[in-house]
């Protein structure tokens, strides 16, 4: 169901996290978010926080928000993306532990970056059924909602990745957990359906990864995963937007791959899942994908990436709108979302670079707007009425 995106043409937005303020010190760790939100100082510091998050977007003329994430701790590489669920989920241990990342193509060598994000990776270890416990997803989202009149995008992991992550000592093997985290999720999605959040973004299934990284735990293949996904979003698009956001890895702001990696031998199955938008990158991956994407994707939006999350170059807005154009070509104005590739707040930029991104992608599909004879957003970063620069005569 079209909600935050309806009647919007080339509407824009972010995949979800902005780098945490310096001053956000305060933790979640494993306490409730709402027993948390007891605590006078975590409340302000976290109130402050997503205030800001919404604020730098509405600033750059964003048309549908998120909160920045603002839930997640400061961990290495971005973990608590990763952490949070098994944390706050029931089923799980309440001792942490060192955990083996079960995926492949992730055997970094100490000395590279990466290797710090497989060390970071101490999570509780599930002994018992999985249920949705204290994610008080609709918490976090009403928080954020009510701070803005524009649509709040909500994020959430998915099971596949979870199951990946976690040490088992209660289901039997891999798949059968993999379902029971899809089934808990579910019932947390709902709740967030039904309160009000106009759109919930499903976090990186690993049907794009097949090709390159073969089937998860050597037995879901692409059209197992696709299946699966579609289990933990049933429901959704009854009430809500569904988006699905794809991603080739984004730990400290680092690529996972040495080769830049195609979406095309999975574009098929990506038609085939139950979401109304799918999000690709093409910025950071370039534009290569692009028509086939637009051959494949037939009756979904298609989101794509015109900012990269990996650099802290800001684009410019004409080569946004070229990207723009070039999509174009193959996706019409009414089914094409503009975004950024993926989260920009996973360990490695500033406030002021994510900011700027954000700034230059509304710029630029403003250009492509005025071309098509489409209203343009306002910008007031970028208004020069309110340059600081002193203009003598």
């Amino acid at each position: 169901m079209f909600k935050a995106s309806a009647n919007v043409m080339l509407p824009t937005s972010i995949i979800g996290s902005l780098p945490r303020p310096t001053w956000y010190t305060a933790t979640l760790g494993s306490k409730s978010f709402l027993e948390a939100m007891v605590n006078s100082r975590y409340r302000e510091q976290y109130e402050d926080a997503v205030s800001s998050f919404l604020r730098a977007q509405e600033l750059a003329g964003l048309d549908i928000v998120t909160d920045g994430d603002a839930h997640y701790d400061e961990e290495v590489g971005g973990m608590s993306w990763q952490s949070y669920a098994p944390t706050h989920m029931s089923g799980f241990s309440a001792t942490p532990q060192a955990s083996v990342y079960n995926v492949g193509a992730v055997a970094y060598p100490r000395g590279h970056i990466l290797h710090d994000f497989l060390e970071a990776r101490v999570f509780p270890k599930i002994v018992g059924p999985v249920g949705r416990g204290n994610l008080q997803y609709v918490a976090m989202w009403k928080v954020a909602q009510r701070m803005t009149k524009r649509p709040v995008k909500y994020g959430t992991i998915l099971p596949e990745l979870l199951a990946a992550s976690v040490a088992d000592e209660y289901y039997k093997d891999p798949v059968e957990r993999t379902l029971a985290l899809s089934a808990a999720l579910n019932e947390e999605l709902n709740e967030l359906a039904d309160a009000g959040c106009p759109v919930i973004q499903m976090e990186e299934p690993q049907i794009h990864m097949v090709p390159v990284r073969g089937k998860a735990f050597g037995k879901l293949g692409v059209d197992e995963l696709v299946g699966i996904f579609n289990k933990t979003v049933k429901g959704l698009r009854a009430k809500t937007e569904v988006w699905c956001h794809t991603c080739w890895g984004n730990p400290s702001q680092q690529r996972i791959f040495k080769d830049v990696q195609s979406y095309k031998p999975t574009l098929d199955a990506l038609n085939t899942i139950d979401a109304d938008a799918v999000t690709f990158e093409t910025c950071s991956s370039g534009p290569d994908d692009l028509k086939a994407i637009g051959e494949h994707i037939k009756d979904k939006k298609i989101v794509i990436g015109v900012i990269d999350h990996h650099t802290l170059q800001v684009e410019r807005p004409d080569d946004i709108a070229t990207l723009i154009r070039e999509a174009l070509k193959y996706i019409p104005p009414e089914r094409l979302v503009i975004s950024s590739d993926c989260g920009m707040g996973r360990e490695g930029m500033g406030r002021r670079h994510a900011a700027y991104k954000m700034v230059a992608m509304v710029l630029g599909t403003n250009i492509v707007r005025k071309e098509l004879g489409l209203p343009e957003a306002e910008c007031l970063a970028a208004d020069s009425r309110y340059s600081l620069t002193v203009t003598r005569t």
